[in-house]
């Protein structure tokens, strides 16, 4: 199956005021179309670890590598356009512009990484939200829809690009038990339906036991990998 995203003896130190090991030699690899949750402890790395896959921190020993390519000694300059072009985000906080409509919100990166016209991106968020079940919202503001639909509109703009991976910081984090489950289901579909690969940090590990595999952190290290999907082989 098609790698997607490698992660090679990743260490990171944080040094204020101490030196102190954060992350240590963490190994892994996403295969296309997998639905992956990294649990742990608060303080175990699990967020440090998602902001060096995504290329927000460049701070690390080891390497990240997307579809077989090293990102090792990238300027800014490309990070950034491979973080619009390959990965789409969704956090805890939803971080919606309220002073754009849905559908703007929805628009944005693909604004910015300027691939299609205006018009076809328009078209695309459309379908995105109509795919969340969410495209009778497209002309409210964010301040007129609930959580869960904030949510939603937020897991739409990660998709607008057809990134090669979502990447989640703990998503459900802010709902309620409800719309924590409708924001799986949705994950789930893109993953079976559409093949999209997921990367998912969670403290809620209801959510966790539902993915194919779980990636257990404890003091900076993979403790544990547990395979849901027998279909999948363990990496």
């Amino acid at each position: 199956m098609e790698k997607i995203l490698e992660a090679v003896s990743i260490t990171k130190y944080f040094h204020d005021p101490h030196t102190v090991k954060v992350l240590n030699n963490i190994n892994f690899t996403l295969l296309k179309g997998e639905f992956v949750s990294i649990i742990g402890k608060s303080g175990c790395g699990k967020s440090t670890l998602l902001y060096i896959l995504s290329t927000m921190d460049t701070d690390y020993e080891g390497a990240v590598l997307i579809e077989n390519v090293s990102l090792v000694n990238r300027s800014e300059a490309e990070l950034a356009h491979i973080r619009n072009e390959k990965i789409g985000f969704v956090f805890q906080f939803h971080y919606l512009l309220n002073e754009f409509s849905v559908l703007k919100n929805v628009m944005l990166p693909g604004l910015k990484l300027a691939k299609l016209s205006a018009n076809e991106i328009e078209q695309r968020a459309y379908e995105k939200l109509k795919i969340l079940g969410i495209e009778a919202e497209a002309l409210k503001k964010p301040n007129q829809l609930s959580g869960g639909q904030k949510q939603r509109v937020a897991i739409a703009r990660a998709l607008i690009n057809d990134p090669l991976i979502i990447m989640g910081d703990e998503p459900t984090g802010n709902l309620d038990k409800k719309n924590s489950e409708i924001v799986f289901d949705i994950f789930k579909e893109l993953a079976d339906t559409y093949h999209q690969t997921l990367l998912i940090v969670t403290h809620d590990n209801e959510f966790a036991g539902k993915t194919q595999r779980i990636i257990e952190m404890e003091d900076g290290v993979i403790l544990k990998t547990i395979n849901n999907s027998p279909a999948l082989p363990l990496h």
